[in-house]
């Protein structure tokens, strides 16, 4: 079956939506709120603001390599759930992670400008020019986070192969539309989107777990893994060592090399 992300331009209805869709579908949904819950390794209450991205990038730099190390666990965490098929994923760069994965339908959704004001109004009883300036801030936020992690601009279509705007258009028959295209042969699984998706999944989860060599290389190709990284000769056993431990039972990887290259 495929796997759909939903990159909410509008919060409350790109939630509401994928919640509705997964009712129909018998799906499992996710966001990423739930992800970053989750990262245990991050304990960065201001990433898991809905507002307020651009503190975050200031608190990554408190981590050595933080900014490698957050992608890593966020694409490890997402990928590690595709797995699972038949899942709805609904927040930020889901779709990023699995833009060469055929069998993922991407869609975005966003709301008539004046809808979303009039949302933001009633839930968070605020003027009318406190919410339009609320929402500018938010979506410019979260444009700026895309940039900043991945220099991808998430509102360049391209990126979806639907996007539906709710106004005209009610959730209803978004999700109908949603639901009708997720049948079509184009986003059905194949052996070869199959073992795309399971490579990248295996090679963020490689990456994720020797958090402690953020810049060691790794290539992962049907279950097999080969790591590359520069270390002193006079290390390299216990590197490899500690590395075969970090990598004990790691699921779908069935053999291993560790290379080191010349260090300097």
């Amino acid at each position: 079956m495929p796997i759909i992300t939903i990159s909410r331009g509008s919060y409350y209805h790109g939630k509401s939506i994928a919640e509705k869709l997964a009712k129909r579908l018998g799906y499992t949904c996710f966001s990423r709120d739930q992800i970053l819950e989750n990262l245990d390794k991050f304990h960065l209450p201001e990433i898991k603001l809905v507002r307020g991205l651009n503190d975050a990038f200031s608190v990554l730099d408190r981590f050595p390599h933080g900014k490698k190390r957050f992608k890593t666990a966020i694409r490890s965490a997402i990928l590690q759930h595709f797995l699972h098929r038949n899942v709805i994923y609904h927040g930020l760069l889901g779709h990023h992670f699995v833009n060469n994965i055929s069998h993922v339908l991407k869609v975005r959704i966003i709301a008539d400008t004046d809808k979303r004001v009039a949302d933001e109004m009633a839930r968070e009883n605020i003027s009318e020019e406190k919410a339009r300036y609320t929402l500018k801030k938010d979506d410019d936020e979260r444009r700026k986070w895309g940039m900043f992690l991945y220099g991808i601009d998430l509102m360049d279509p391209a990126m979806y192969n639907m996007t539906l705007r709710i106004g005209h258009l009610s959730e209803d028959e978004a999700v109908d539309l949603i639901a009708n295209a997720v049948s079509l042969p184009s986003f059905q699984e194949t052996k070869e989107s199959k073992e795309a998706l399971a490579n990248s999944a295996l090679h963020a989860l490689v990456s994720d777990k020797l958090f402690d060599f953020p810049n060691a290389v790794v290539v992962a190709q049907s279950g097999a893994v080969v790591i590359s990284l520069k270390v002193p000769e006079d290390q390299q056993s216990v590197i490899r060592e500690r590395i075969q431990e970090m990598l004990t039972n790691v699921d779908g990887m069935n053999e291993l090399t560790i290379r080191f290259d010349t260090y300097f």
